[in-house]
């Protein structure tokens, strides 16, 4: 590896390693309160202005054209869609239904129904809009779920299933994950085109067989072993 990716600009190598040093020192200093008042994407774009000062390239509208500038769009317009769906309560709505659909169970089988439900929810949804409004809503529903004096369910099987549920539910289509939507990018770069259909056709099969599988591990593991 060294002879095919070796080190071409070692000043070039500095300045990036300043630059990813400031960007993660920055990131530390967000979480303390005094230091807080610019958000976590200013600090990455400020990360890209320094390289972009430090580097002082003379190449650099090369550089600009090798940008994934559509598959940033896609991934700022699904963002300001998904924030739409939050302030309009579709994501609320969901989460309400999930915590009101397990109330109605009998106590005995409420955990049971409550990962089955937890997992293939946020599975599916999780497949069609993006993960991080969809986690942060449903950390809510677990919450709420967790510290309900009549449900009287463990916290920790419920975060497992919201987990399992939101990162496999994004293999199910080319949307899901922000991960699919890069690799279909590059991969159209070099000549191999894949479209939505295309990779639904083999992600969605492969998501319910991942989710199946994490449903009857979490049931095994919490409902026959309680292993919680």
């Amino acid at each position: 590896m060294r002879k095919k990716y070796r080190i071409r600009d070692k000043v070039l190598l500095v300045k990036c390693a300043v630059t990813i040093a400031f960007v993660i020192i920055v990131f530390f200093l967000h979480s303390i309160p005094e230091f807080n008042r610019v958000s976590l994407g200013w600090t990455a774009l400020l990360g890209a202005l320094l390289l972009l000062t430090l580097a002082d390239r003379e190449d650099l509208e090369p550089v600009l054209h090798r940008i994934e500038w559509s598959t940033l769009l896609f991934f700022a317009a699904l963002f300001v869609l998904m924030e739409a769906l939050s302030k309009l309560g579709l994501i609320g709505y969901i989460g309400g239904w999930t915590e009101a659909l397990i109330l109605r169970v009998d106590e005995s089988d409420r955990l049971a129904v409550a990962l089955i439900i937890m997992v293939w929810v946020s599975g599916i949804t999780s497949a069609f809009v993006d993960n991080v409004p969809l986690t942060t809503m449903m950390v809510r529903v677990v919450t709420s779920l967790g510290t309900h004096p009549t449900l009287n369910l463990p916290m920790e099987p419920l975060i497992w299933a919201l987990s399992f549920g939101v990162c496999l539910g994004g293999n199910g289509t080319l949307i899901g994950a922000s991960s699919n939507v890069v690799c279909v990018g590059l991969a159209e770069q070099h000549g191999y085109k894949i479209t939505f259909m295309q990779f639904f056709k083999i992600g969605f099969p492969v998501m319910i067989g991942h989710l199946v599988v994490a449903t009857a591990y979490l049931l095994l593991c919490h409902c026959v072993f309680t292993w919680h």
